[in-house]
Formats: structure tokens, C-alpha cells, sequence
């Protein structure tokens, strides 16, 4: 017996039994329903068909209603017509609710046989391009899995690449070996509490990491004298925010963290340097880090003082809101108690840390 089954729905017994003959002659498995709520219940409970065969001579207004409620069932089953040449606009107001076919009577039987084969074609056609569909659905979800692994990969990569960088300029500048490292932690931490989006957080954590890469072309009698610097020196060492800014512009994954890398001495009253900007004219990136360098200069060691207390930090913090720091980020840190300020800073410091702790796992888990 075929796996074609057609629905029949045909309120005339006369009419549907020889019907039901020449479909199984014809190599389809017919069930015959009387009526529309017989019809219904076989689509409800009696899946799956191919075809559903439906007379609206006899009973015009429930064929309509059998074809409807069919298309919210099985909109996947092609609907075909039987109605007489004088129903003819019964028909096309079928057609246009979502009938596939329609067939005159009278009709003979080869012509019956052919439109039933061209309906259950057309599902046939209609199951490959869903397949198709969802296998290509499949192969794209997988293959972005792919790419989005091969972009993490790359992205770690960079920033791999970023921290021996960062390494370099703390072997070069023993003063502030772990610098860069704490002042990114700091900056990641705040960025947060602010709740900025994820993606953004990546990029001024390496506009952080790399604030001071410009210092690798200052001269070593500048940037490693034990005393305090001359006007001229002075002069020379601020152009470490220029000169870190050339080295990172052209390169397209850092072409925004360099602007941190420029802005991260300029100061909320528009004081600092390089180009005096004031306020939101200041990446908001170097706003943050600029707390946060700040927290980090005040406790370490200089040769000229020793560290202070995050406590004593978090004063002159405070003492510079609105006009050295943003105010708005003041109020973010003053939310943060100092004990974070302490654990974290213990961490990344005790030798482990130091080694373990760079711009990747600071990005993961900070």
C-alpha cells in the first residue's frame, strides 16, 4: 500500500465509495471522511496525510471552514478542490485562503490522478526546502561557532601579545613594575560598577594596559633618573601620551584604545595634557583610568615618599573630584570600600598573581 494518504472529504456516500476505489487503484491510501467534523478529527489525530481531497459542492460553507481550520492544523498538507463550473468564485476564494489546487466536475479520472500527483510533489518540494533550510541553518550556526572561537582565539592572541608589551615597559621602568597591570585590574573593576557593556570594558582595559607603552621611546636617562626631572625632561616625558598614541592608531584593533592612550593625562577642568580637554571632551575610557592611575600612584612606592593607605588615597581622591577626576566616576569608587582596593591589589602583586595575572585573566575575571 502507497505512504500517500489522502484525506477525502465527501458528504456524498455514492459518490465517495467508487472515489476511494480509483485512489487505491491508483496506488494512494484514501480515508473517507463524511462530513467536516469528521475531517477534522483524522487531521487532529490521525497524521500524517499528504493530501487533503476536499468537495465543496455539497456542503459549499463547510468546505470553507473544513479548508481553514485545515490550514491552522496542517499548513503543511496541499488542499485540493473538487466544485462545480457555477462555483467556480467559491473556488477562488478558496485558492486565495491557501487551497493548492482545484479540480471541475465533472472531471475524469486521469485528470484526478495527475492533480493529486502535482499536489503531493509540491509538499515533496516543500519538505526539501526545509530540510535545506535547517541543514543550512546547521551549517551556518556551526560554522559562526567556528568563526567566533577563531575570533576569541585571535582576540587572545592580540592581547597576549599586548601584555608582553606591557611586561617590557615594566622590565624597562622597575619604579612601577606591576603598574600596568594593578591600574587595568582598577579600571575593569570601575568600568563594571558603571555598567558598561561587556565589549566596551575590553577596550579601555587595553587603552589601561597600554597607557604608557609611549615611554619605551623616552630615553632611559629620563625615565629611569632617581630625582626629580628637570622643566626640559618634564617636557620630554610628556610626550610618552603622543608617542603611544602614534605607536597604536594604525592598528585597527586598537585604533580606540589609543585614544585612551593620548587622553589618560588630560584632567576633568581641562589642566592635564596632551591637548587640554575638559569634561566629556575626555574619552570616557581615560576618565576612569585616571581614578584609577590615580588610586595606584598613590599607593606605591616612589623614591621620593612611601605608599600611602588606600584610605589616604581615596581622600585625595575625593579632594580632586570636578576638578582633576569626573565626578561622576568619583561617586562610582566612593561606593567601592577599600578592602576590594586591598585584596585585589594583594593579588596581583603576590608572585603568582604577578606572573598569572595579566590583561587576559584580568578581562576574564576581574
Amino acid at each position: 500500500m502507497s505512504t500517500d494518504r489522502v484525506l477525502v472529504v465527501d458528504g456524498d456516500p455514492q459518490a465517495a465509495t467508487p472515489l476511494g476505489r480509483l485512489l487505491r487503484d491508483g496506488g494512494y491510501s484514501p480515508v473517507i471522511a463524511r462530513d467536516g467534523e469528521e475531517a477534522i478529527r483524522h487531521l487532529a489525530d490521525d497524521p500524517p496525510f499528504d493530501v487533503l481531497l476536499l468537495d465543496l459542492v455539497s456542503k459549499r460553507n463547510e468546505g470553507i471552514a473544513v479548508l481553514e481550520r485545515s490550514r491552522e492544523l496542517r499548513p503543511e498538507i496541499p488542499v485540493v478542490l473538487v466544485t462545480a463550473l457555477d462555483e467556480i468564485g467559491l473556488a477562488i476564494t478558496a485558492m486565495k485562503k491557501g487551497a493548492h489546487d482545484y479540480l471541475l466536475k465533472p472531471f475524469d479520472n486521469e485528470q484526478l490522478l495527475t492533480t493529486l500527483a502535482r499536489a503531493i510533489e509540491h509538499r515533496q518540494l516543500d519538505r526539501k526546502v526545509v530540510l535545506n533550510r535547517e541543514n543550512l541553518e546547521q551549517l551556518l550556526e556551526a560554522r559562526t561557532q567556528i568563526l567566533c572561537r577563531a575570533m576569541e582565539d585571535l582576540e587572545r592572541s592580540y592581547d597576549i601579545t599586548l601584555e608582553a608589551l606591557g611586561n617590557a615597559l615594566d622590565l624597562k621602568d622597575a619604579e612601577t613594575e606591576g603598574h600596568s597591570k594593578r591600574v587595568t585590574a582598577y579600571t575593569i573593576v570601575l568600568a563594571r560598577s558603571m555598567q558598561i557593556d561587556a565589549a566596551e570594558i575590553k577596550i579601555i582595559a587595553r587603552g589601561a594596559f597600554l597607557h604608557d607603552i609611549g615611554k619605551m621611546a623616552i630615553p632611559d636617562a629620563i625615565l629611569t633618573k632617581p630625582t626629580k626631572l628637570t622643566p626640559e625632561e618634564q617636557t620630554i616625558m610628556r610626550e610618552h601620551c603622543v608617542l603611544g598614541y602614534a605607536m597604536l592608531r594604525k592598528i585597527p584593533f586598537l585604533e580606540r584604545a589609543a585614544e585612551i592612550v593620548l587622553s589618560h593625562q588630560e584632567h576633568y577642568d581641562g589642566s592635564g595634557y596632551s591637548r587640554g580637554l575638559r569634561a566629556e571632551e575626555i574619552p570616557l575610557g581615560a576618565r576612569i583610568f585616571s581614578v584609577a592611575d590615580a588610586m595606584d600612584a598613590i599607593t606605591s612606592d616612589r623614591p621620593y615618599r612611601k605608599a600611602k593607605s588606600f584610605a589616604a588615597a581615596r581622600k585625595e581622591i575625593e579632594r580632586c573630584s570636578g576638578t582633576q577626576f569626573d565626578p561622576s566616576i568619583v561617586a562610582v569608587y566612593r561606593k567601592l570600600p577599600d578592602r576590594l582596593w586591598e585584596e585585589l591589589r594583594a593579588e596581583i602583586d603576590q608572585p603568582a598573581g604577578l606572573a598569572g595575572v595579566g590583561l587576559t585573566e584580568s578581562l576574564r575575571n576581574r
